[in-house]
């Protein structure tokens, strides 16, 4: 369960980090409040499933599904740049996260 919790939360994260963007500095009332609500629910998610996971783990897999995810988000809604350097970038995130959780004993 602990790692559905910890999936959950990083899909959230995506989802504060693109709603941030279109707050255009918070100064977007409904975009702002969906940043502020996904982010509590996110970090809300991820202390929960640190009970049962190790710290750099839960950490590292909700950070790297954030980063992950707002890069893709950034690609293909909002049009960003698709360099061979940035995909082998994220392909390397996406290598960490699947490490992180293969070494995980939880």
């Amino acid at each position: 369960m602990a790692w559905l919790y910890l999936f959950i939360a990083g899909l959230l994260e995506i989802g504060w980090a693109y709603s941030m963007k279109r707050s255009e500095g918070f100064t977007l009332l409904t975009p702002t409040v969906i940043t502020i609500i996904a982010m509590i629910a996110s970090f809300a998610l991820l202390s929960v499933s640190m009970k049962t996971l190790p710290l750099g783990t839960a950490y590292t897999v909700w950070t790297g599904i954030g980063a992950v995810g707002a890069f893709v988000v950034g690609i293909t809604v909002l049009g960003e740049a698709a360099t061979p350097m940035r995909l082998l970038a994220g392909g390397l995130i996406v290598s960490g996260i699947l490490l992180m959780k293969l070494s995980s004993t939880s």
